[in-house]
């Protein structure tokens, strides 16, 4: 009876306006919505749980698997046993060794290209939605050149010529390919919040355009950066698998998932462990990275009140 006076003596005093603070529901601070409403979306969570438990395999585990992926001194074409679960390679190397080696530079490569392309895009989207007039036209028309250039074939003709094969020469040639989407976004956020009164008051302020940009203008872009830069790592890793593949991308001694796949796509057919074991790493990859930035995108997503699965 006290508890339900209580609350009728609260409902009463809401009405009235005169609800004392402390009755108040506590404010939840745009962080904390975003990161409870990420953490409910639970393909999301399984997915970052999935790409976790990939990651510190492929870091941890070479340090205690027994065979090294240099050493090719095992014989050729083993078949899958205890001591060579995925059976060695025609040139007798372990292929459980080639795979984890192969891992840790296809993550490599996708973190170096999702941070110099988000970096990229993030900086010229900015300037051209900030400044508008030329330098919005020039940026946008440099923005249209790279989109219309086919991103495989330039990136294979770059990284033959000025790397060799190597996997950072490789990298940041297809970040130098990547970045248009994103400057894209980050372009028409910036024209619409360059028009909101905090940067009217930094003006006034006497803030300068690198100030107004990166202190006013990026921090609110949070999310939509947040979001593409994890998309741009799951393309990376798709984008780059598929230059190795065709063997043009990442050479020996530098390795990929692509390049192992390439070695052992002749044994598809008459020895599949070879070919799908980097295969199913690959895809494992890919779809754990697009399932987080679908969970972020949701999360950072203000419309979306309720909470996915």
């Amino acid at each position: 009876m006290n508890s339900l006076v209580a609350g009728e003596a609260a409902s009463a005093a809401q009405r009235e306006g005169t609800l004392p603070p402390e009755a108040l529901p506590e404010p939840v601070s745009q962080g904390r919505l975003v990161l409870r409403k990420f953490l409910h979306h639970k393909l999301a969570m399984i997915s970052a749980a999935v790409l976790l438990l990939i990651t510190l395999i492929a870091v941890v585990m070479p340090i205690f698997w027994p065979h090294n992926y240099e050493d090719a001194s095992f014989p050729s074409f083993s078949p899958p046993t205890a001591d060579f679960p995925l059976g060695t390679t025609q040139i007798g190397k372990d292929m459980v060794a080639q795979i984890l080696r192969g891992t840790q530079f296809s993550l490599l490569i996708a973190v170096v290209v999702s941070v110099v392309a988000t970096t990229i895009g993030v900086v010229f989207g900015s300037l051209a939605g900030y400044l508008r007039g030329f330098a919005d036209s020039a940026l946008s028309r440099l923005t249209d050149l790279f989109l219309i250039i086919p991103q495989i074939a330039a990136a294979a003709i770059m990284a033959k010529v000025f790397g060799h094969g190597s996997w950072f020469v490789v990298a940041i040639v297809l970040a130098l390919f990547a970045w248009m989407p994103i400057a894209r976004i980050t372009r028409a956020e910036a024209m619409a919040l360059s028009q909101r009164e905090f940067v009217e008051a930094a003006k006034a302020a006497g803030a300068g355009t690198g100030r107004i940009i990166f202190r006013h203008l990026v921090p609110n872009m949070v999310g939509s950066i947040t979001v593409n830069a994890t998309l741009a790592v799951a393309q990376a890793v798709l984008v780059e698998a598929a230059l190795s593949f065709i063997g043009l991308g990442v050479q020996p001694p530098d390795t990929s998932l692509g390049r192992v796949i390439l070695e052992n796509y002749a044994q598809v057919q008459t020895r599949p462990w070879l070919f799908f074991g980097p295969f199913v790493v690959l895809v494992l990859i890919s779809l754990s990275i697009n399932f987080i930035g679908d969970g972020l995108r949701d999360a950072f997503d203000p419309r979306q009140r309720r909470m996915k699965a």
